[in-house]
């Protein structure tokens, strides 16, 4: 089974899922990046955007990294 995303920022159809990576010396984030649309009756993602995306894609990345940054482990020496 996946792992499930730690955070998701949602933002009309651009969705922002914040995923926990971890390293020998920390844990640390990732991120992923989907424009949902619909096929039929069924939700699909794709990793295409269009020019009109990219303000939202900022601004859910933006909160993204706010919360990544208010979720970060101290650096252990």
């Amino acid at each position: 089974m996946a792992s499930k995303p730690v955070h998701v920022v949602r933002r009309g159809l651009i969705v922002v899922r914040v995923w926990r990576k971890r390293t020998r010396k920390q844990r640390s984030y990732s991120t992923s990046v989907v424009r949902l649309f619909r096929n039929g009756n069924a939700w699909k993602e794709s990793a295409r955007f269009d020019s009109q995306d990219v303000p939202v894609i900022r601004l859910a990345l933006d909160e993204a990294f706010v919360w990544m940054l208010a979720n970060q482990e101290p650096n252990k020496s």
